[in-house]
């Protein structure tokens, strides 16, 4: 007994000293599985001031891709570091481009470049993820394998489908003389319309709330539909009880303002401002930058209405 257990001495030196050995895979996994469980997400989400996490999320961003780089299977990993770009592309960077004052058109344009390649970043990775769960997604659009595909996803796979779908037109919506992604637009819209079919509550009516805008966005003849905008609307309103600015947000600026209606785009803009962010924790910071951009909007809605009452003190600088 003795004389194994001295065997096994020089193997495990070996293995502490060896940089590809399992022991540094397992204290690698070991963070990886800590940075990227159930909760992990909620130090960002759940925060109320959106400059403290906009200054943390670029560090945090390339901690996780460096983790992913030396742990490139890593699934959990992958959700992480693909939707973080994509969150860290619409809050903090394609956000402030949108409510930048028209004289500064340049940096706008700038920034919004800057987003879109953001976008497309995070959705290469929640791609490759789903490369690795299902092999042949990645090109399964073009081969015309998609449905196949998508038919072999499970509920766990939903949060992989939403945000890819949410960068990738998000990256279009920047940009829709893209054709490259123009013609992926119905490759994204399957990707939510799986996941809806998975799990239609997720993220308290997330999907609800992406695919009402998804519908009051698009042209009609590349899938948009008013009818399917209102009921979604009400859906993400029902799920979230309610208590998410978002949704408000959204309608005011993908209804409200192309029908000129401003009456109802100050009532639902109004509305989302009288929601107590701390009334829903872990959507705190959510709620607190959709009322950022729901008073940007109010101050500013001689951009949006053709027949707005123009103070004479306006500044448009």
């Amino acid at each position: 007994m003795k004389k194994r257990a001295l065997l096994l001495v020089p193997a495990i030196i070996g293995c502490l000293f060896a940089p590809a050995c399992s022991i540094n895979k397992m204290a690698i996994n070991a963070v990886s599985n800590a940075l990227t469980g159930d909760g992990s997400s909620d130090v960002f989400t759940g925060d109320s001031d959106p400059e403290l996490v906009g200054d943390a999320l670029p560090f945090a961003i390339k901690m996780y891709e460096s983790l992913l780089s030396a742990n490139p299977k890593h699934q959990g990993l992958m959700l992480t570091t693909g939707s973080l770009f994509i969150m860290y592309s619409n809050a903090f960077v394609q956000g402030p481009a949108d409510m930048l004052p028209r004289s500064m058109y340049t940096e706008r344009e700038q920034a919004k470049e800057r987003a879109k390649k953001l976008y497309l970043r995070g959705v290469e990775i929640l791609y490759r993820a789903l490369e690795l769960k299902y092999p042949g997604f990645t090109g399964s659009f073009q081969s015309g394998e998609l449905p196949e595909k998508l038919a072999k996803m499970k509920k766990a796979d939903v949060p992989y489908l939403y945000w890819a779908a949410a960068g990738g037109l998000s990256a279009y919506s920047l940009n829709p003389f893209d054709l490259d992604l123009g013609i992926r637009i119905s490759e994204f819209y399957a990707l939510v319309s799986r996941a809806y079919e998975l799990d239609p509550d997720f993220n308290s009516g997330a999907l609800d709330d992406f695919l009402f805008l998804f519908y009051a966005s698009v042209p009609q003849a590349m899938g948009g539909d008013k009818e399917k905008a209102e009921i979604h609307y009400h859906r993400a309103l029902e799920k979230s009880n309610g208590k998410l600015a978002g949704p408000y947000v959204s309608y005011a600026q993908a209804v409200s303002i192309p029908a000129q209606d401003y009456d109802t785009f100050k009532e639902l803009l109004e509305t989302a401002l009288s929601i107590d962010p701390d009334e829903v924790p872990q959507n705190r910071l959510v709620n607190v930058m959709a009322q950022r951009k729901a008073q940007y909007l109010l101050d500013n809605a001689i951009l949006y209405f053709v027949d707005f009452d123009l103070d004479d003190d306006w500044d448009d600088d």
